[in-house]
């Protein structure tokens, strides 16, 4: 057997050196693969549609793009230092058990992605059944139940066949997957750019400084924020002393220069078509490849099929990593089997219980985001206690073993900026507005800083700066606690 098909054995413990190899460029196609999906064409049509004009639009998308997925970068460092996975590796900050309730929150929005992704894989090899073998289809044109279920079942297996297998398996997957929807995305676009209305582009009104910022808020949301929490969970692989500037670099630019590419090209296509962005509303998928002949319609698809399974892939090895790190008693190949079985109940709801997902699925994820957020944030300032303290791993393990079991000054920091970045967000899911928005008037809910998000760069500044003020100013250390016979 080979050492790509072997079943991976690290789970939370730090990656021994003997077991580390690459380089930071074999990141790029790690985290291009499954950015390169024409999903983020969608994203662009969502930030045009705040109200700015196009050059502001793209401006805005850039900005937040490149500026939160900096963000995973400078996290996927850490992991470089000690062999953790990111959501281990926080508990330097957070204490042993403190740690679980950011670890919680992270593993929650992971399994609420990874139920979008596949329930749009399934739909899109269900359309692409439908359109092989018409007798699969209703006779309004949508598929059959059965259709959808074994389409469903199909994702399923090929989701956690490479989940389980793991690291080595993904980083290879990923290198072709990488350039095959690279090249079909580039081919897809010689039928996109010629429904650009170019000579629109600059009709459009220029929107105001607030909604530009919120536009940027909501860029860093949709894209860099939501991978936070598993940045560091590849780059742990490489050798300890890689240059952090190379880490940072190729991981940004893998999920940023995609995105970035594909928003420009869905602002620029929403210029004079409303009904455009409506439909991407209800369908973010099926709104770009209805341009599509048939004959690049059906390889098309199997590119965005391979994407989003290659995306779920990812996210279902990484949720099992954060389940792990919350204490669960399991081998990492059982986590990512029980994390799989989770994500296919909630995929089953979506596809075959719930008539609507997306309003209540975006303000979910807004809510969580502000508190993981927080937590990437204050992580971020305790990279520069780690690094004084030399990186010892250690500190991940309980009080008394060289960690400790609740650190107050990064918990503390983290409650505040929660509670001021759920208080100032707001959400049209009603269940989820009754726990934010809380600390704004009925007058301020309507503005562009509430509806746009803005409350949670606000949150992200305040846990940042109050776990610096209490930690490097205030010098509250809360230090690493190691008894004598565990030296």
């Amino acid at each position: 057997m080979s050492e790509t098909t072997k079943i991976e054995v690290n789970g939370v413990n730090p990656v021994p050196d003997s077991e580390r190899y690459g380089k930071p460029s074999d990141l790029f196609p790690v985290w291009f693969s499954w950015n390169i999906s024409i999903f983020g064409i969608t994203l662009g049509i969502y930030v045009f549609g705040l109200g700015l004009s196009v050059w502001q639009a793209i401006a805005a998308g850039v900005i937040g793009y490149f500026l939160s997925c900096s963000f995973v970068g400078i996290l996927a460092v850490g992991s470089v230092r000690t062999g953790l996975p990111t959501l281990v590796q926080s508990r330097f900050a957070f204490g042993y058990h403190g740690n679980k309730i950011p670890t919680f929150f992270g593993y929650v929005a992971n399994m609420g992605w990874k139920v979008s992704l596949l329930s749009m894989a399934t739909t899109t090899l269900a359309d692409l059944v439908t359109k092989l073998a018409p007798a699969f289809a209703k006779a309004d044109g949508y598929p059959t139940d059965a259709c959808i279920l074994v389409s469903f079942l199909v994702i399923l297996v090929l989701t956690v066949f490479g989940a389980v297998y793991g690291h080595q398996l993904i980083i290879k997957l990923e290198k072709g997957i990488a350039w095959v929807t690279g090249l079909m995305t580039l081919a897809y676009l010689f039928f996109f750019i010629p429904q650009i209305n170019f000579s629109a582009l600059n009709t459009v009104e220029t929107g105001n400084w607030g909604t530009f910022v919120g536009a940027i808020v909501l860029s860093m949301t949709m894209v860099g924020l939501g991978f936070l929490n598993y940045g560091g969970d590849y780059s742990r692989y490489l050798p300890r002393k890689t240059q952090a500037g190379g880490v940072i670099l190729w991981t940004t630019c893998g999920i940023a220069v995609p995105v970035s590419v594909l928003l420009i090209l869905g602002v620029m296509l929403s210029v004079g078509n409303p009904e455009l962005l409506e439909r991407a509303n209800r369908e973010p998928l099926a709104a770009l490849t209805g341009i599509l002949p048939f004959w690049f319609y059906v390889p098309f698809s199997i590119v965005i099929i391979v994407s989003l399974v290659s995306a779920g892939m990812t996210g279902i090895y990484s949720s099992g990593l954060a389940l792990m790190a919350m204490g669960a008693p399991l081998k990492r190949w059982q986590s990512t089997v029980l994390n799989a079985l989770i994500i296919a109940f909630g995929t089953f709801y979506l596809l075959f219980v719930s008539d609507s997902f997306v309003a209540p699925f975006q303000s979910f994820l807004a809510a969580i985001s502000v508190i993981m957020g927080s937590w990437g944030a204050i992580e971020m300032v305790d990279l520069l206690r780690q690094k004084r303290l030399g990186w010892d791993v250690r500190m991940a393990l309980p009080y008394g073993e060289g960690g400790r079991n609740y650190r107050w000054t990064a918990l503390l920091s983290l409650a505040v900026a929660s509670l001021i970045g759920l208080g100032t967000i707001t959400s049209s899911d009603p269940y989820i507005a009754k726990v934010v928005s809380f600390l704004l008037t009925e007058e301020m809910e309507k503005s562009v800083f509430a509806t746009s998000n803005m409350g949670l760069a606000v949150a992200m500044i305040v846990g940042a700066a109050l776990y610096y003020v209490l930690t490097f100013v205030l010098k509250c250390e809360v230090a690493p606690v190691l008894h004598e016979e565990k030296r």
